[in-house]
């Protein structure tokens, strides 16, 4: 089954429907794979979601309702009607945040729900059958080839403790264009083999033709080695799970055979920088809570998020190809967020989509900051605008499409904020220049007069910092209740911890705003976003790249609170928590970014996290095995050289590409042309395409390595390293 795309109703669709008996027959075969199969907790999901939505949509209503007969609708009613609605929608969509905050605080308060996934956990926990075959899949694109391993060597670790390494195999799944890190990722994995004296379970590929990016990569692997699992457990580059964790969830698989996907919530670990712990903390206090809340309105339609989940890989296999879409990115070409796409899909095909929230012993990591965080989401606002052309897929069941609402209007809802101020600072300069309008329709044999209700705009107010601010209190009496403040560094500390980070939260908001709104811009101009790799930690945000990426925002705001200050001076008070965000906001990305203040920060019990106060065994694992990689690659040559004068590198190089590849006498010749002006003037003279060209060719390398070897130049030796 693919993505059948909406193109309007095809001419005798309904004919065709009541011939072939599908029209009026409740359990065809077609309407019943578009329905989904009848489960347990479908009636369950359908009240709840009922629920949700008239808390959502009534509120929303009486909001935009309310706001507007606040105004004195005596300037320009356009202006106030368009100020209603954005006001209306906002609070829709902050409420949508409130009511799954309360629901999943209520959920966790009572210890759980009776459709949790975790509940068909046999006691006690049967071993792992080993005839069912697991595949762990990292997917990397140019990551820390450190983090990468560390990484992997801390879950296989753990996987041996609990007993049931023998069910699992591990595949490094690489779509490297840096020539350095491929030869360094094909070099770690060739020492993890060593080390493990060549016992196996290890599998390093690298592709050749990098297509669909991360789907495509999974694709390939499925394509390649799907027949052979039964399962798949597909990780992120900083995604790490505890043995016990994973054994769980194939445990879980195997007790629900209609499930295709159990989506785990990971908590943030490793943040270095201050931006890094702020999001690590507000994850760790809060984001228990949200999912749960999730997991209470989505039941078995949850939605997948393409790591730290397990994935039933035949029903994934035979239901989530997906398709470049038609047109030019960013709203056509390979989808971006297809994991979205790919849980609709499986849902489609009467497969139940989970939602584990409380199942422990999953972690990621964070951007280190804020410039990093806003590079990552303009790829997932690309990502969730497409959805906009999947939304009306046929046999896409309502609750994916929600999904798909959701993940658009995350972005959207910025244009409406900037909106809404916007008209707002329209209404404060109309009425400072022209003054009231006593005749706001035509033909009114008397005026209007203006009645400002101020009472009435601080309840409206009010009640936006109550949905606002209501989850952050939830969550710190959450964790006093379950007697879990000691992890976050006791009470007080905790209550400091949420109330600076309430703080930073105000401050970064406006910036994000600007910059989802830009993101938004760009995509409806057809300015599509290239694929980068993963983050790294390390890096901080100078102060000119600030100013490059800042500096429009802080005129801005400064010009825009200028004009508002000059014209009317009551309204600027109400306009400077986003002014003034904006005006701070280049110290706020540099010093955000460093690692000293996070390190500060941390000593002084500031945004302390439980794995900090109790780090669990493969987070301590992760961090050793860091150190030693670290201190291991510190005085290595570049990649491309080592796999040019390395005996051992170009070897195990060579025997990974497979074999010779029968190329055109004009292509071999330019790769020989390539090779020989490699030998003479050094890697340096080389584009990274060039690198990979020879890379990509086995007797290539295989010539270039001797060739330099056979330098008599003690200077064109010494650009490979080679002393003579």
């Amino acid at each position: 089954m693919v993505p059948a795309l909406y193109r309007g109703r095809r001419l005798g669709e309904r004919r065709r429907r009541r011939r072939t008996g599908e029209h009026h027959d409740p359990e065809h075969p077609a309407r019943r794979e578009r329905r989904g199969a009848r489960q347990p907790w479908d009636a369950r999901g359908r009240r709840r979601r009922a629920l949700l939505l008239l808390l959502v949509l009534a509120p929303s209503v009486v909001a935009g309702s309310y706001f507007l007969q606040t105004l004195p609708a005596t300037v320009w009613y356009p202006v106030e009607l368009a100020m209603a609605i954005a006001f209306g929608a906002l609070f829709g969509w902050i409420s949508v945040g409130f009511w799954t905050a309360v629901f999943g605080f209520f959920l966790l308060l009572r210890g759980g729900d009776r459709f949790a996934i975790t509940k068909t956990e046999a006691e006690p926990r049967a071993p792992i059958d080993p005839s069912v075959r697991t595949a762990i899949v990292m997917p990397v694109k140019d990551e820390s080839v450190e983090r990468v391993f560390a990484g992997l060597r801390a879950v296989r670790a753990s996987l041996a403790r609990a007993g049931s390494l023998d069910a699992f195999d591990i595949f490094i799944l690489s779509d490297s264009a840096d020539p350095d890190r491929w030869i360094d990722e094909e070099e770690a994995w060739a020492r993890w083999n060593r080390e493990n004296d060549f016992q196996g379970g290890v599998f390093y590929r690298h592709r050749r033709v990098r297509r669909k990016r991360k789907s495509g990569n999974v694709a390939d692997f499925c394509r390649r080695y799907g027949r052979r699992y039964r399962y798949m457990v597909c990780l992120d580059a900083d995604s790490v799970m505890s043995g016990e964790c994973i054994v769980r969830l194939v445990g879980m698989m195997e007790r629900n055979r209609h499930v295709g996907i159990i989506q785990t919530a990971p908590a943030v670990v490793r943040a270095r920088s201050l931006f890094a712990r702020i999001q690590q903390f507000t994850a760790r206090l809060y984001g228990p809570m949200f999912a749960a809340g999730m997991h209470y309105w989505q039941l078995g339609d949850s939605p997948y998020w393409g790591h730290n989940a397990i994935i039933r890989v035949a029903p994934f296999m035979r239901y989530c190809g997906l398709p470049r879409l038609s047109g030019k990115p960013p709203f056509g070409g390979d989808i971006m967020s297809h994991d979205f796409v790919e849980a609709a899909l499986l849902g489609r095909a009467r497969w139940s989509i989970w939602l584990a929230f409380d199942l422990p012993g999953t972690w990621e990591e964070t951007p280190g900051s804020l410039l990093e965080e806003m590079q990552r989401d303009r790829r997932w606002c690309q990502g969730n605008l497409q959805h906009l052309r999947l939304l009306f897929t046929e046999g896409i069941v309502r609750v994916h499409r929600g999904l798909f609402l959701n993940g658009i209007f995350s972005y959207v809802s910025a244009v409406l904020w900037l909106g809404f101020l916007i008209a707002s600072t329209i209404e404060a300069v109309l009425w400072s220049v022209w003054g009231p309008n006593y005749f706001p329709t035509e033909r009114s044999l008397f005026p209007t007069w203006p009645v400002w209700r101020p009472e009435r705009v601080e309840a409206l107010f009010g009640s936006v910092f109550a949905v606002l601010l209501l989850p952050k209190v939830l969550g710190f009496v959450l964790a006093v209740i379950q007697r879990r403040a000691a992890g976050f560094g006791g009470v007080f500390a905790l209550l400091r911890s949420v109330l600076c980070e309430t703080i930073a939260s105000a401050l970064f908001a406006p910036i994000r705003m600007t910059f989802y709104c830009r993101f938004v811009l760009k995509n409806m101009i057809g300015l599509a976003v290239t694929w980068r790799g993963g983050h790294d930690d390390l890096d901080e945000t100078g102060w000119w790249t600030a100013l490059r990426r800042h500096g429009p925002d802080t005129l801005v705001a400064l010009a825009w609170g200028y004009g508002v200050r000059v014209l009317h001076p009551d309204a600027f008070w109400w306009l400077v928590p986003v002014a003034g965000a904006l005006v701070l906001s280049i110290p706020l990305s540099v010093l955000a970014s460093r690692t000293r203040l996070g390190t500060g920060a941390r000593r002084i019990g500031l945004f302390v996290t439980p794995e900090e106060s109790d780090a669990p065994t493969e987070i301590r694992e992760l961090e050793r095995e860091l150190t030693s990689a670290f201190a291991a690659s510190a005085s290595q040559p570049p990649g491309f050289v080592r796999a040019v004068a390395d005996p051992g590198a170009n070897a195990v190089h060579s025997w990974l590409l497979r074999g010779p590849r029968k190329l055109a006498t004009k292509i071999r010749d330019e790769r020989d042309a390539l090779a020989l002006r490699a030998r003479d003037a050094g890697p340096d003279a080389l584009t990274p395409i060039e690198k990979r060209l020879l890379l990509s060719d086995a007797p290539c390398m295989e010539g270039l390595h001797e060739a330099v070897w056979r330098l008599a130049d003690p200077a064109a030796a010494s650009r490979w390293g080679l002393g003579r």
